[in-house]
């Protein structure tokens, strides 16, 4: 494997768990929400960074992993810094 692809894969799943963690504190603090519905949207949030990880590691070139890891990473400093 390509060290590029390590690297990209690791970054983005670090801006992929904080996002999990953030969508799960949003839908915590929502009015009305049960713990089902906290842990339905984690597993869901979790479920696609695991899927972009892994299509990162293996098949996307290297423009759009790089891509996906900016927007990723952009995201996830965003709702860490306004929420």
């Amino acid at each position: 494997m390509e060290g590029w692809r390590i690297i990209a894969t690791v970054l983005l799943g670090v801006g992929g768990i904080v996002l999990v963690l953030v969508t799960m504190a949003q839908v915590r603090e929502r009015s009305g929400s049960t713990a089902g519905q906290v842990a339905i949207s984690g597993a869901v949030a979790f479920t696609l960074v695991v899927l972009a990880g892994l299509l990162t590691a293996t098949v996307l070139p290297a423009g759009v992993a790089w891509t996906l890891v900016v927007v990723i990473g952009g995201i996830a400093g965003l709702l860490v810094l306004t929420g």
